[in-house]
Protein backbone atom coordinates (compact mmCIF):
# COMPACT_ATOMS: atom_id res chain seq x y z
CA UNK A 1 0.00 0.00 0.00
CA UNK A 2 1.16 3.52 -0.83
CA UNK A 3 -0.40 6.74 -0.17
CA UNK A 4 0.86 9.53 -1.32
CA UNK A 5 -0.15 13.30 -0.23
CA UNK A 6 -0.34 16.25 -2.36
CA UNK A 7 -1.00 20.34 -1.24
CA UNK A 8 -2.89 22.18 -3.46
CA UNK A 9 -4.14 26.01 -2.75
CA UNK A 10 -6.82 26.20 -5.28
CA UNK A 11 -10.59 25.42 -4.09
CA UNK A 12 -10.76 22.93 -6.83
CA UNK A 13 -13.83 21.10 -7.89
CA UNK A 14 -14.28 18.61 -10.62
CA UNK A 15 -18.05 16.92 -10.55
CA UNK A 16 -15.62 13.39 -11.66
CA UNK A 17 -13.29 14.01 -8.10
CA UNK A 18 -13.44 11.70 -5.31
CA UNK A 19 -14.45 14.01 -2.86
CA UNK A 20 -14.54 14.54 0.94
CA UNK A 21 -15.98 17.22 3.55
CA UNK A 22 -16.24 17.47 7.30
CA UNK A 23 -19.61 18.35 8.99
CA UNK A 24 -20.47 18.90 12.83
CA UNK A 25 -21.71 16.58 14.44
CA UNK A 26 -25.72 16.48 13.50
CA UNK A 27 -24.15 16.30 9.71
CA UNK A 28 -25.54 19.71 8.76
CA UNK A 29 -25.31 20.00 4.85
CA UNK A 30 -26.01 23.66 4.43
CA UNK A 31 -22.53 24.65 5.03
CA UNK A 32 -21.35 22.27 2.70
CA UNK A 33 -24.03 23.34 -0.24
CA UNK A 34 -21.38 25.67 -1.68
CA UNK A 35 -18.73 22.86 -2.44
CA UNK A 36 -20.88 20.22 -4.58
CA UNK A 37 -23.52 20.50 -7.15
CA UNK A 38 -27.78 21.08 -6.54
CA UNK A 39 -28.10 17.32 -7.30
CA UNK A 40 -25.72 15.94 -5.09
CA UNK A 41 -26.53 18.46 -2.16
CA UNK A 42 -30.75 16.97 -2.25
CA UNK A 43 -29.43 13.00 -2.97
CA UNK A 44 -27.18 13.36 0.53
CA UNK A 45 -29.70 15.33 2.34
CA UNK A 46 -32.73 12.84 1.07
CA UNK A 47 -30.32 9.50 2.85
CA UNK A 48 -29.21 11.92 5.50
CA UNK A 49 -32.93 12.02 6.84
CA UNK A 50 -33.13 8.14 7.41
CA UNK A 51 -29.15 7.45 8.57
CA UNK A 52 -27.85 6.71 11.84
CA UNK A 53 -26.13 10.26 12.51
CA UNK A 54 -24.08 8.55 15.57
CA UNK A 55 -21.91 7.36 13.05
CA UNK A 56 -18.72 9.09 12.21
CA UNK A 57 -18.68 9.48 8.58
CA UNK A 58 -20.62 8.14 5.47
CA UNK A 59 -19.20 7.28 2.16
CA UNK A 60 -21.88 8.10 -0.92
CA UNK A 61 -21.49 6.86 -4.14
CA UNK A 62 -22.72 8.95 -6.50
CA UNK A 63 -21.71 6.99 -9.56
CA UNK A 64 -18.98 4.19 -10.48
CA UNK A 65 -16.66 7.47 -10.78
CA UNK A 66 -17.45 9.51 -7.89
CA UNK A 67 -17.98 9.31 -3.94
CA UNK A 68 -18.40 12.00 -1.74
CA UNK A 69 -17.17 11.52 2.05
CA UNK A 70 -19.03 13.24 4.77
CA UNK A 71 -16.72 12.80 8.38
CA UNK A 72 -18.06 14.19 11.61
CA UNK A 73 -15.99 16.27 13.82
CA UNK A 74 -17.87 15.90 17.36
CA UNK A 75 -17.57 18.46 20.14
CA UNK A 76 -14.31 18.69 22.23
CA UNK A 77 -12.58 16.39 19.89
CA UNK A 78 -9.32 15.92 20.85
CA UNK A 79 -5.67 15.17 18.49
CA UNK A 80 -5.98 11.28 19.05
CA UNK A 81 -10.26 11.62 17.54
CA UNK A 82 -8.62 13.10 14.67
CA UNK A 83 -6.41 10.78 14.35
CA UNK A 84 -8.67 7.98 14.46
CA UNK A 85 -10.90 9.46 11.69
CA UNK A 86 -8.33 9.58 9.50
CA UNK A 87 -8.00 5.58 10.12
CA UNK A 88 -11.72 4.94 9.59
CA UNK A 89 -11.27 6.90 6.69
CA UNK A 90 -8.68 4.95 5.60
CA UNK A 91 -10.71 1.66 6.61
CA UNK A 92 -13.88 2.64 3.97
CA UNK A 93 -11.63 3.93 0.81
CA UNK A 94 -9.22 0.86 1.13
CA UNK A 95 -10.32 -1.31 -1.41
CA UNK A 96 -10.49 -1.68 -5.31
CA UNK A 97 -7.92 -0.25 -7.67
CA UNK A 98 -5.88 2.90 -7.11
CA UNK A 99 -7.26 5.91 -6.42
CA UNK A 100 -8.03 9.46 -5.47
CA UNK A 101 -8.98 11.51 -2.84
CA UNK A 102 -10.17 15.81 -2.53
CA UNK A 103 -9.82 16.41 1.43
CA UNK A 104 -11.75 20.15 1.27
CA UNK A 105 -9.99 21.76 4.08
CA UNK A 106 -12.42 24.55 3.62
CA UNK A 107 -15.32 22.56 5.28
CA UNK A 108 -13.56 21.77 8.34
CA UNK A 109 -15.69 23.70 11.15
CA UNK A 110 -12.87 24.08 14.12
CA UNK A 111 -9.92 26.24 14.49
CA UNK A 112 -7.76 23.36 16.28
CA UNK A 113 -3.95 23.22 15.34
CA UNK A 114 -3.15 20.90 12.65
CA UNK A 115 -6.49 18.84 12.23
CA UNK A 116 -5.48 17.70 8.88
CA UNK A 117 -1.96 16.80 9.95
CA UNK A 118 -3.15 14.17 12.20
CA UNK A 119 -6.07 13.62 10.30
CA UNK A 120 -3.42 12.49 7.49
CA UNK A 121 -1.55 11.05 10.58
CA UNK A 122 -4.00 8.44 11.79
CA UNK A 123 -4.63 7.60 8.33
CA UNK A 124 -1.02 6.70 7.51
CA UNK A 125 -0.47 4.52 10.75
CA UNK A 126 -3.19 2.64 9.77
CA UNK A 127 -2.69 2.59 6.11
CA UNK A 128 0.65 0.21 7.21
CA UNK A 129 1.02 -3.48 6.11
CA UNK A 130 3.76 -5.93 6.31
CA UNK A 131 3.73 -8.03 3.01
CA UNK A 132 7.56 -7.69 1.78
CA UNK A 133 7.54 -12.23 1.78
CA UNK A 134 4.73 -12.59 -0.58
CA UNK A 135 5.16 -13.40 -3.77
CA UNK A 136 2.92 -11.61 -5.72
CA UNK A 137 2.65 -7.74 -4.10
CA UNK A 138 -0.14 -6.23 -5.44
CA UNK A 139 0.93 -2.62 -4.55
CA UNK A 140 -2.03 -0.34 -4.60
CA UNK A 141 -1.29 3.96 -4.96
CA UNK A 142 -4.01 5.94 -3.03
CA UNK A 143 -3.36 9.86 -3.95
CA UNK A 144 -4.76 12.27 -1.22
CA UNK A 145 -5.10 15.60 -2.61
CA UNK A 146 -5.30 18.52 0.11
CA UNK A 147 -7.37 21.76 -0.80
CA UNK A 148 -8.48 24.79 0.25
CA UNK A 149 -7.02 27.22 2.50
CA UNK A 150 -6.64 25.50 5.62
CA UNK A 151 -4.32 22.65 4.76
CA UNK A 152 -1.02 24.40 6.17
CA UNK A 153 1.40 22.40 7.97
CA UNK A 154 4.31 23.54 8.81
CA UNK A 155 7.45 21.93 7.65
CA UNK A 156 8.50 21.47 11.49
CA UNK A 157 5.10 19.60 12.17
CA UNK A 158 5.18 17.71 8.98
CA UNK A 159 8.48 16.63 9.72
CA UNK A 160 7.46 15.79 13.81
CA UNK A 161 4.10 13.24 11.96
CA UNK A 162 6.52 11.86 9.25
CA UNK A 163 9.28 10.72 12.01
CA UNK A 164 6.87 9.38 14.28
CA UNK A 165 5.15 7.62 11.38
CA UNK A 166 8.56 6.23 10.02
CA UNK A 167 9.82 5.27 13.75
CA UNK A 168 6.47 3.68 14.40
CA UNK A 169 6.78 1.79 10.71
CA UNK A 170 10.50 0.45 12.00
CA UNK A 171 9.57 -1.17 15.06
CA UNK A 172 6.32 -2.20 13.60
CA UNK A 173 8.40 -3.97 10.67
CA UNK A 174 10.85 -5.30 13.20
CA UNK A 175 8.11 -7.12 14.89
CA UNK A 176 6.59 -8.78 12.30
CA UNK A 177 10.19 -9.84 10.99
CA UNK A 178 10.22 -13.87 11.35
CA UNK A 179 12.64 -15.85 13.22
CA UNK A 180 14.97 -17.36 10.95
CA UNK A 181 15.69 -13.67 8.89
CA UNK A 182 15.46 -11.25 12.58
CA UNK A 183 17.97 -13.59 14.77
CA UNK A 184 20.23 -11.84 17.14
CA UNK A 185 23.04 -11.46 14.22
CA UNK A 186 20.77 -9.57 11.99
CA UNK A 187 19.28 -7.43 14.88
CA UNK A 188 22.26 -6.08 15.44
CA UNK A 189 23.72 -5.57 12.25
CA UNK A 190 20.26 -3.37 11.35
CA UNK A 191 20.55 -0.98 14.49
CA UNK A 192 23.85 -0.32 13.31
CA UNK A 193 22.83 0.89 10.15
CA UNK A 194 20.84 3.82 12.55
CA UNK A 195 23.81 5.46 12.39
CA UNK A 196 23.24 7.59 9.11
CA UNK A 197 20.31 9.33 11.10
CA UNK A 198 23.55 10.21 13.88
CA UNK A 199 23.02 8.09 16.22
CA UNK A 200 25.99 6.91 18.17
CA UNK A 201 25.61 3.02 18.57
CA UNK A 202 27.79 0.49 20.63
CA UNK A 203 27.48 -3.03 20.06
CA UNK A 204 28.93 -5.71 22.89
CA UNK A 205 29.37 -9.42 21.69
CA UNK A 206 29.70 -11.71 23.76
CA UNK A 207 33.05 -11.76 24.21
CA UNK A 208 32.49 -8.03 25.79
CA UNK A 209 29.79 -9.18 28.18
CA UNK A 210 31.35 -11.91 29.55
CA UNK A 211 34.26 -9.29 30.43
CA UNK A 212 31.57 -7.22 31.85
CA UNK A 213 30.10 -9.84 33.53
CA UNK A 214 26.66 -10.30 32.05
CA UNK A 215 26.17 -13.88 32.83
CA UNK A 216 22.53 -13.13 33.10
CA UNK A 217 21.53 -11.81 29.85
CA UNK A 218 24.56 -14.35 28.20
CA UNK A 219 22.96 -17.64 30.07
CA UNK A 220 19.38 -16.91 28.00
CA UNK A 221 21.23 -16.79 24.77
CA UNK A 222 23.65 -19.59 25.11
CA UNK A 223 21.49 -22.71 23.73
CA UNK A 224 21.73 -20.79 20.14
CA UNK A 225 23.92 -21.02 17.62
CA UNK A 226 23.34 -17.21 16.93
CA UNK A 227 24.82 -14.68 19.52
CA UNK A 228 23.76 -12.60 22.23
CA UNK A 229 24.18 -8.37 21.99
CA UNK A 230 23.59 -5.49 23.95
CA UNK A 231 23.21 -2.54 22.07
CA UNK A 232 23.46 1.40 23.20
CA UNK A 233 22.06 4.18 21.06
CA UNK A 234 22.79 7.36 21.71
CA UNK A 235 21.03 10.71 20.77
CA UNK A 236 22.39 14.04 21.76
CA UNK A 237 20.24 16.83 20.87
CA UNK A 238 21.23 19.24 23.72
CA UNK A 239 24.76 20.98 23.77
CA UNK A 240 25.13 20.50 27.39
CA UNK A 241 25.60 17.36 28.84
CA UNK A 242 22.73 17.10 30.83
CA UNK A 243 21.28 13.47 32.41
CA UNK A 244 20.13 11.55 29.36
CA UNK A 245 16.42 9.99 29.48
CA UNK A 246 16.98 5.97 29.12
CA UNK A 247 14.86 3.50 27.28
CA UNK A 248 15.63 -0.43 27.86
CA UNK A 249 14.02 -3.30 25.75
CA UNK A 250 13.87 -6.92 25.57
CA UNK A 251 14.83 -8.01 22.77
CA UNK A 252 14.50 -12.12 23.07
CA UNK A 253 14.18 -12.70 18.68
CA UNK A 254 12.47 -15.94 19.48
CA UNK A 255 11.75 -17.43 22.51
CA UNK A 256 10.81 -21.20 22.57
CA UNK A 257 11.05 -21.38 26.51
CA UNK A 258 14.55 -23.26 26.45
CA UNK A 259 14.40 -26.70 28.22
CA UNK A 260 11.26 -25.26 30.08
CA UNK A 261 9.93 -25.92 26.25
CA UNK A 262 6.66 -23.85 25.29
CA UNK A 263 3.71 -25.86 24.25
CA UNK A 264 3.38 -26.08 20.55
CA UNK A 265 0.20 -23.91 19.73
CA UNK A 266 0.85 -20.31 19.17
CA UNK A 267 4.81 -20.96 19.91
CA UNK A 268 4.99 -19.08 16.44
CA UNK A 269 3.96 -15.83 17.90
CA UNK A 270 7.00 -15.89 19.86
CA UNK A 271 8.79 -13.72 17.01
CA UNK A 272 7.25 -11.02 18.83
CA UNK A 273 9.11 -11.20 22.35
CA UNK A 274 11.78 -8.75 21.37
CA UNK A 275 9.16 -5.83 20.92
CA UNK A 276 10.03 -4.08 23.50
CA UNK A 277 13.36 -3.70 21.81
CA UNK A 278 11.69 -2.68 19.06
CA UNK A 279 9.51 0.02 20.69
CA UNK A 280 13.16 1.45 21.77
CA UNK A 281 15.00 0.96 18.33
CA UNK A 282 11.72 3.06 16.78
CA UNK A 283 11.44 6.06 19.37
CA UNK A 284 15.65 6.37 18.90
CA UNK A 285 14.95 6.29 15.00
CA UNK A 286 11.85 8.99 15.31
CA UNK A 287 13.80 11.33 18.20
CA UNK A 288 16.78 11.19 15.40
CA UNK A 289 14.83 12.18 12.71
CA UNK A 290 12.92 15.16 14.33
CA UNK A 291 16.33 16.20 15.93
CA UNK A 292 14.58 16.10 19.39
CA UNK A 293 15.61 18.59 21.62
CA UNK A 294 17.02 15.90 24.27
CA UNK A 295 19.78 13.75 25.53
CA UNK A 296 18.23 9.74 25.39
CA UNK A 297 19.76 6.54 25.27
CA UNK A 298 18.05 3.46 24.06
CA UNK A 299 19.51 0.09 25.39
CA UNK A 300 18.28 -3.56 23.93
CA UNK A 301 19.61 -6.67 24.69
CA UNK A 302 19.06 -9.27 21.67
CA UNK A 303 19.18 -13.26 22.58
CA UNK A 304 17.50 -16.03 20.62
CA UNK A 305 15.96 -18.55 23.75
CA UNK A 306 16.90 -22.17 22.71
CA UNK A 307 17.11 -25.63 23.84
CA UNK A 308 20.27 -27.43 23.16
CA UNK A 309 23.54 -28.96 24.38
CA UNK A 310 24.52 -26.03 25.95
CA UNK A 311 21.27 -24.17 26.93
CA UNK A 312 20.91 -23.26 30.22
CA UNK A 313 18.79 -25.61 32.87
CA UNK A 314 16.59 -25.11 35.29
CA UNK A 315 18.50 -25.29 38.83
CA UNK A 316 21.19 -23.28 37.11
CA UNK A 317 22.76 -20.34 39.36
CA UNK A 318 24.39 -17.25 37.58
CA UNK A 319 25.81 -13.89 39.07
CA UNK A 320 24.33 -11.20 36.84
CA UNK A 321 26.25 -7.71 36.18
CA UNK A 322 25.31 -6.25 39.28
CA UNK A 323 26.88 -8.71 41.26
CA UNK A 324 23.44 -10.32 42.72
CA UNK A 325 23.41 -14.37 41.86
CA UNK A 326 20.15 -15.72 40.05
CA UNK A 327 18.60 -18.97 40.30
CA UNK A 328 16.82 -19.87 36.92
CA UNK A 329 14.10 -22.33 38.34
CA UNK A 330 12.26 -21.69 34.99
CA UNK A 331 14.11 -20.97 31.20
CA UNK A 332 10.96 -19.85 30.43
CA UNK A 333 11.51 -16.91 32.35
CA UNK A 334 14.30 -15.35 30.43
CA UNK A 335 12.99 -11.66 29.70
CA UNK A 336 13.91 -10.34 33.27
CA UNK A 337 17.47 -12.49 32.81
CA UNK A 338 17.90 -10.34 29.95
CA UNK A 339 16.89 -6.89 31.03
CA UNK A 340 18.23 -7.47 34.51
CA UNK A 341 21.78 -6.99 33.23
CA UNK A 342 20.70 -4.76 30.76
CA UNK A 343 19.32 -2.10 33.66
CA UNK A 344 22.22 -2.38 35.75
CA UNK A 345 24.21 -1.55 33.07
CA UNK A 346 22.19 1.58 31.63
CA UNK A 347 21.90 3.37 35.40
CA UNK A 348 26.01 2.56 35.89
CA UNK A 349 26.80 3.24 32.20
CA UNK A 350 24.82 6.61 31.82
CA UNK A 351 23.51 7.71 35.04
CA UNK A 352 20.38 8.48 33.79
CA UNK A 353 17.65 11.15 34.67
CA UNK A 354 15.05 8.33 34.59
CA UNK A 355 15.03 4.39 32.92
CA UNK A 356 12.13 3.06 31.16
CA UNK A 357 11.90 -0.61 30.40
CA UNK A 358 9.73 -1.93 28.38
CA UNK A 359 9.07 -6.01 27.77
CA UNK A 360 6.38 -8.48 26.05
CA UNK A 361 7.20 -9.70 29.95
CA UNK A 362 4.13 -12.07 31.09
CA UNK A 363 1.26 -13.56 30.06
CA UNK A 364 -0.15 -12.92 33.56
CA UNK A 365 -0.54 -8.88 32.02
CA UNK A 366 -2.49 -10.14 29.92
CA UNK A 367 -5.03 -11.80 32.19
CA UNK A 368 -5.25 -8.93 34.49
CA UNK A 369 -5.46 -5.89 31.51
CA UNK A 370 -6.22 -7.64 28.21
CA UNK A 371 -5.40 -5.62 25.46
CA UNK A 372 -6.75 -2.16 26.57
CA UNK A 373 -3.61 -1.16 28.93
CA UNK A 374 -0.04 -2.34 29.37
CA UNK A 375 1.05 -3.01 32.73
CA UNK A 376 2.28 0.26 34.67
CA UNK A 377 5.28 -0.73 37.15
CA UNK A 378 7.22 2.41 38.81
CA UNK A 379 9.06 3.23 42.04
CA UNK A 380 8.67 7.07 41.03
CA UNK A 381 4.88 8.06 41.61
CA UNK A 382 5.70 11.50 38.94
CA UNK A 383 7.49 9.63 36.08
CA UNK A 384 4.22 7.39 36.64
CA UNK A 385 1.68 10.25 36.22
CA UNK A 386 3.22 11.33 33.45
CA UNK A 387 3.31 8.46 31.63
CA UNK A 388 -0.46 7.88 32.48
CA UNK A 389 -1.10 11.35 30.81
CA UNK A 390 1.09 10.55 28.08
CA UNK A 391 -0.67 7.15 27.06
CA UNK A 392 -4.33 8.71 27.26
CA UNK A 393 -3.58 11.08 25.22
CA UNK A 394 -1.88 9.08 22.23
CA UNK A 395 -4.93 6.63 23.66
CA UNK A 396 -1.45 4.33 24.04
CA UNK A 397 -3.32 3.54 27.61
CA UNK A 398 -0.80 2.15 31.03
CA UNK A 399 -2.55 1.03 34.09
CA UNK A 400 -0.67 1.15 37.02
CA UNK A 401 0.16 -1.98 39.12
CA UNK A 402 1.49 -2.74 42.75
CA UNK A 403 5.26 -3.05 43.79
CA UNK A 404 5.51 -3.83 47.22
CA UNK A 405 8.46 -5.44 49.78
CA UNK A 406 6.11 -8.00 50.78
CA UNK A 407 6.48 -9.82 47.11
CA UNK A 408 9.93 -10.16 47.42
CA UNK A 409 9.52 -13.28 49.44
CA UNK A 410 7.87 -14.98 46.47
CA UNK A 411 11.28 -14.84 44.73
CA UNK A 412 13.80 -14.90 47.30
CA UNK A 413 16.09 -18.19 46.85
CA UNK A 414 17.38 -20.33 48.99
CA UNK A 415 20.14 -21.14 46.93
CA UNK A 416 21.13 -17.99 45.79
CA UNK A 417 20.06 -14.21 46.32
CA UNK A 418 16.65 -14.53 44.34
CA UNK A 419 15.29 -16.84 42.09
CA UNK A 420 13.29 -15.81 38.81
CA UNK A 421 9.79 -17.39 38.97
CA UNK A 422 7.43 -17.43 41.81
CA UNK A 423 7.01 -21.00 42.71
CA UNK A 424 3.98 -20.27 44.83
CA UNK A 425 1.82 -18.89 41.64
CA UNK A 426 -0.24 -15.48 41.30
CA UNK A 427 0.82 -12.27 40.94
CA UNK A 428 3.06 -13.38 37.65
CA UNK A 429 3.51 -9.74 36.58
CA UNK A 430 4.23 -8.04 39.85
CA UNK A 431 6.69 -10.82 40.98
CA UNK A 432 8.63 -10.04 37.71
CA UNK A 433 8.55 -6.33 38.00
CA UNK A 434 9.75 -6.95 41.32
CA UNK A 435 12.53 -8.88 40.09
CA UNK A 436 13.44 -6.15 37.91
CA UNK A 437 13.69 -3.74 40.81
CA UNK A 438 15.83 -5.46 42.45
CA UNK A 439 18.56 -4.49 39.68
CA UNK A 440 17.98 -0.65 39.92
CA UNK A 441 21.15 -0.15 42.68
CA UNK A 442 21.30 3.66 42.72
CA UNK A 443 17.60 4.80 43.20
CA UNK A 444 17.09 6.15 39.98
CA UNK A 445 13.37 6.98 38.71
CA UNK A 446 12.30 3.76 36.95
CA UNK A 447 9.38 2.83 35.36
CA UNK A 448 8.59 -1.12 33.71
CA UNK A 449 6.06 -1.45 31.13
CA UNK A 450 4.55 -5.28 30.51
CA UNK A 451 3.25 -4.90 26.60
CA UNK A 452 2.14 -8.48 26.12
CA UNK A 453 -1.26 -7.39 25.45
CA UNK A 454 -0.22 -4.38 23.27
CA UNK A 455 2.43 -5.31 21.25
CA UNK A 456 0.39 -7.61 18.72
CA UNK A 457 -2.76 -7.31 17.54
CA UNK A 458 -4.54 -10.36 15.67
CA UNK A 459 -7.51 -8.63 14.81
CA UNK A 460 -6.00 -4.88 14.46
CA UNK A 461 -7.45 -1.58 16.26
CA UNK A 462 -8.18 2.07 15.84
CA UNK A 463 -4.55 2.95 13.96
CA UNK A 464 -3.21 -0.30 13.01
CA UNK A 465 -5.18 -3.20 10.65
CA UNK A 466 -3.43 -6.28 12.56
CA UNK A 467 -0.08 -7.59 13.56
CA UNK A 468 2.30 -5.77 15.12
CA UNK A 469 1.12 -2.55 16.66
CA UNK A 470 4.17 -0.63 17.26
CA UNK A 471 2.56 0.54 20.84
CA UNK A 472 5.19 2.60 22.98
CA UNK A 473 6.54 4.76 19.94
CA UNK A 474 4.03 7.27 20.24
CA UNK A 475 3.57 7.04 23.66
CA UNK A 476 7.48 7.34 24.79
CA UNK A 477 7.47 10.57 22.21
CA UNK A 478 4.48 12.01 23.77
CA UNK A 479 6.30 11.86 27.12
CA UNK A 480 9.55 13.13 26.06
CA UNK A 481 7.53 16.03 24.20
CA UNK A 482 5.42 17.06 27.00
CA UNK A 483 7.83 16.97 29.99
CA UNK A 484 11.41 16.65 28.86
CA UNK A 485 12.13 19.13 25.61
Amino acid sequence: MSIKINYKNSDLKKPSNNLVLFSDDKFSLKPLKKYITDQEFSYISDLLKTSDLSKNLFVFELSSKKKIVLVSIKKNTRNSDIENLGAEFFGRINYGKNCEYFINSDSIITNQENFIGYFLHGLKLKSYSFNKYKSKNESRLISIYIIGNKNKISSQNQLKFKALEEGTFYARDLVSEPGNILHPDEYAKRINTLRKFGLKINIYDEKKLKKLGMNSLLGVGQGSIRGSYLVTMEWKGLKNNSKPLAFVGKGVCFDTGGISLKPAKFMEDMTYDMAGSAVVVGLMKNLALRKAKVNAVGVVGLVENMPGGNAQRPGDIVKSYSGKTIEILNTDAEGRLVLADALTFTEKRFKPKFMIDLATLTGAIIVSLGSEYAGLFSNDDKLSKQLVKAGEEVEEKVWRMPLHKNYDKLINSKNADMQNINYVGGAGSTTAAQFLQRFILNKTPWAHLDIAGMAFSKYGGALNSGGATGFGVRLLNKLIEDDYE
